[in-house]
């Protein structure tokens, strides 16, 4: 597990509801959809090192 990675991923998400949720103040749809989309890419990021995880977890089994 990647902390750095993992620790990218989580500001990645927190800046990505904050722009959402600036975007609910100011009707900005814009913001609202790359809020959204950072969000998503964050949660991307954390699939990526839960696979890394698993492979490793599988990988010091064997």
């Amino acid at each position: 597990m990647s902390v750095e990675n993992r620790a990218e991923a989580v500001a990645k998400n927190v800046e990505g509801k904050l722009q959402e949720a600036m975007s609910e103040i100011t009707g900005n749809t814009k913001d609202k959809a790359e809020g959204q989309a950072k969000q998503e890419e964050a949660a991307t990021m954390h699939a990526i090192e839960d696979a890394k995880d698993a492979m490793k977890d599988t990988i010091d089994k064997v």
